[in-house]
């Protein structure tokens, strides 16, 4: 099978936009993928594209794929829409690898989008809940922040863990979020403001949620036949794995865990042939604080329990041992759904490129973005290192 490699990626940003459309959050994000490809790459050069969408008021339930590549000029290129819920974009990415690893494309688009508030928030909680189990959590009531307060009150119960751990997530985030120009919520909050704001759902408070979002988000794969002709510093995608499970949580074996996640973690360090401890930055999905404790668990940074102590100790912090939500993660970030897998691939291409500004982590070798569909129905992670070709990829030249 051919390697796959990211030779661009780019986003629109994230946040509230009420003059924008889907199609015009897509064009920008398309527009600053191809631009960042330190060799160009031009439209007519796509084979192949996957779009990720979970379609927030319904605006284009049918054939959302093609609507927004055909507007960026994408005529004729066959292209397939992913829904698995807020892990639609990541899905994407995956089937972009698999589209160049079988040999079936030499360059593939990987996108996703999402206008998420242009609806009213009754209409916004309605559209989370079809992510969940629809008879026993959307329609008796439980709503997505629900869910993770419930996963959070198990935590705290089993493993001590604090509501000042959760808080802590928050303020980290936020802090690396007010260094990218790209976030929805460009500001710091200090650890009183997280734990004195309003109640979403006990034990989570309104810092501990990530907010609604608008935007696109692009990568562009490509098979290691073509490679050399786009950047003399590849970034390969050295793992990949993928689980799914059962939707609602109540019919999962634990709510202090996402199986998917350890699952999918397992299957990409295999394949890329690392261990947790080789990763130097990741992307997790945490759309509510307790999400990045449980993520921190299950990708195996720390133990079983352990995933307070561990953000309280620093070691996930821009400047810790193991930065996490480089970006400001989905907290700061923002979570326009369909867009936040690929969302986390830019944040991972900007680091591995030394392109990430103030948030750029000491010279990375591997990254790795987690992305989970609903409260664990699904998940996927990718592992990316950055190769180190030297001056022998000139000379084979």
């Amino acid at each position: 099978m051919s390697e796959a490699y990211v030779v661009g990626a780019g986003q629109s940003d994230f946040g509230s936009f009420p003059d924008e459309s889907y199609r015009s959050l897509f064009t920008t994000a398309y527009g600053n993928a191809l631009d960042s490809v330190p060799s160009g790459l031009s439209t007519e050069e796509i084979d192949e594209a996957y779009i990720g969408t979970l379609g927030v008021g319904g605006r284009q339930l049918g054939l959302s794929g093609p609507a927004v590549t055909e507007h960026v000029g994408l005529d004729g290129v066959p292209c397939t829409r992913v829904e698995n819920a807020c892990a639609a974009g990541g899905y994407a990415v995956r089937q972009a690898v698999m589209a160049v690893r079988s040999g079936m494309a030499d360059v593939v688009l990987a996108g996703g989008f999402e206008v998420m508030t242009d609806v009213s928030g009754e209409s916004v909680r309605y559209w989370l809940g079809v992510s969940g189990e629809t008879e026993w959590e959307r329609l008796s009531g439980t709503t997505f922040a629900g869910v993770y307060a419930q996963m959070a009150r198990a935590h705290m119960e089993a493993y001590d863990t604090t509501a000042e751990q959760l808080s802590r997530v928050a303020v980290k985030n936020h802090d690396n979020g007010a260094k990218n120009p790209h976030a929805h919520l460009q500001f710091a909050c200090s650890l009183e403001d997280a734990r004195t704001a309003p109640t979403v759902a006990d034990p989570l408070t309104l810092y501990h949620c990530c907010p609604t979002t608008d935007g696109a988000a692009c990568a562009l794969v490509v098979s290691e036949d073509v490679v050399d002709e786009y950047t003399d510093d590849p970034i390969r995608i050295a793992g990949v794995g993928a689980a799914s499970d059962a939707v609602g949580l109540f019919q999962r074996e634990t709510y202090t865990g996402i199986p998917a996640s350890r699952r999918a973690a397992t299957r990409a360090y295999e394949t890329a042939g690392i261990g947790p401890d080789d990763v130097d930055f990741a992307e997790v999905h945490d759309c509510f604080a307790i999400a990045e404790l449980l993520a921190c668990e299950d990708l195996g940074f720390c133990e079983r329990g352990e995933s307070g102590p561990f953000v309280e100790s620093g070691a996930t912090a821009l400047d810790g041992e193991l930065p996490i939500n480089t970006s400001g993660g989905l907290k700061s970030k923002g979570h326009p759904i369909g867009a936040t897998g690929t969302g986390q691939v830019v944040e991972a291409f900007e680091q591995l490129s030394d392109r990430a500004g103030d948030r750029q982590v000491h010279e990375p070798r591997y990254g790795l973005t987690h992305n989970v569909g609903g409260s664990g129905g699904a998940a996927v992670v990718h592992v990316f290192e950055r190769e180190d070709r030297g001056d022998t990829t000139e000379v084979e030249r």
